[in-house]
């Protein structure tokens, strides 16, 4: 799968920004603040309908502008050219165009345009909560198994009406009545077993992808190694049987701690993966330069793992992703993007000199992209936003 175009208008620094991109690696270069970030942005919301940095899409909204729009122009998707326009208004929210034709779901959406992104926030799948982790699941799995995150919306939804009938009942002498409350347990442990099964059964063969990318990538000799921390002691490839049994197992024995608490304290929304280097927890016990070569070793398994569930090279958008490497590893990582491991990608940085030892620019299939502010001060516009020479 190859992003041809993309246009953004009110979005963010840009007003109105057009890119032509390179098939291979695109280096997308400037001073801090002048919107190279922003393009990585949006290169996500044509793929997923949303940010990889914030969860309100006000965020997004140029100041004072009613309105923006994203559109991409893809090839190799499913054998025909793809054009992906995204407007969002702050009074109706988002609406997305596939070739002209409106969709009904944004979810439709995902699962078709693969994408994966390294950042500077990739320390926080090992060092931070386990929200981080359960979100990195969440993205694989939504755009390998479409259906999974249907299964995920579904059971928040079942959750918050079963959490509703908690706190109803929390101040009461009396707990809710089985025949109120047993139904939306059922879909709860129904719809949650499913989440956690399907998780397993991707962890499972995830652990052959983390050696795969640690091999590229990983100059250290310590091997990464998990754990999945979930509802009971589950048996190797679990049934969604075994997941349901292990589940109201869960559930009762901590039913006078959800009276109390007024809140469902068993399910996916409390599973946790431990990360760990030659046995040891990284997250506890990590250095800095063991978080982010784990951090790194994990986006590059989740591309490759994309890349064969979806038979097509997922796009790798990398912002800022080179700033903590030591020379040794910034090589090994271009010569990686520049291999067939890796199709199309996209870079930010401050400076592309770096980047000029490793690639040519002169002739495709690489390019450079500057970006900056004009003489004003003002943040980028389309006039500023082209292709960069070696004077650059």
């Amino acid at each position: 799968m190859l992003l041809q175009s993309l246009r953004v208008r009110s979005f963010r620094a840009h007003t109105d920004t057009s890119v032509a991109w390179a098939t291979g690696v695109n280096v997308i270069w400037g001073p801090n603040g002048a919107g190279k970030t922003n393009l990585l942005e949006a290169i996500h919301y044509v793929c997923l309908t949303q940010s990889f940095l914030v969860h309100n899409d006000r965020y997004a909204l140029r100041k004072d502008a009613p309105h923006f729009e994203v559109e991409g122009t893809f090839a190799g998707v499913r054998r025909q050219p793809m054009t992906v326009r995204l407007v969002y208004m702050p009074s109706e929210g988002k609406q997305v165009f596939v070739n002209g034709a409106p969709l009904e779901r944004l979810a439709d959406l995902v699962g078709q345009l693969p994408v994966v992104v390294f950042s500077p926030d990739d320390y926080e799948l090992t060092a931070g909560g386990p929200d981080e982790r359960r979100r990195f699941l969440n993205n694989i799995l939504s755009q390998a198994r479409p259906v999974y995150m249907n299964d995920v919306m579904q059971y928040n939804r079942a959750r918050r009406q079963r959490n509703e009938l908690l706190r109803q009942y929390k101040k009461r002498p009396s707990s809710p009545p089985p025949d109120v409350l047993d139904p939306w347990t059922d879909k709860v442990v129904t719809l949650g077993s499913r989440v956690i099964q399907r998780r397993a059964q991707f962890l499972d063969a995830f652990a052959a992808y983390l050696d795969e990318a640690h091999a590229h990538i990983g100059q250290a000799t310590e091997r990464p190694s998990f754990t999945y921390d979930t509802v009971g002691d589950l048996p190797d490839a679990p049934t969604t049987d075994d997941v349901e049994t292990a589940f109201r197992e869960t559930l009762a024995r901590r039913w006078e701690a959800e009276q109390s608490r007024g809140t469902t304290l068993a399910g996916p929304q409390r599973d946790d993966i431990t990360f760990r280097l030659d046995g040891l927890e990284v997250r506890r016990y990590g250095s800095q330069g063991q978080h982010r070569t784990v951090g790194m070793v994990l986006k590059l398994a989740q591309y490759l793992y994309l890349r064969d569930q979806l038979d097509t090279a997922p796009l790798l958008l990398l912002d800022d992703a080179f700033g903590k490497l030591d020379s040794t590893r910034t090589a090994a990582f271009l010569e990686l993007l520049q291999s067939d491991v890796v199709g199309q990608s996209f870079i930010t940085t401050t400076d592309v000199a770096p980047f000029r030892a490793h690639l040519s620019f002169d002739a495709p299939p690489h390019q450079a992209i500057h970006v900056a502010r004009d003489s004003s001060g003002a943040r980028v516009s389309s006039d500023v936003v082209a292709t960069a020479p070696d004077s650059a």
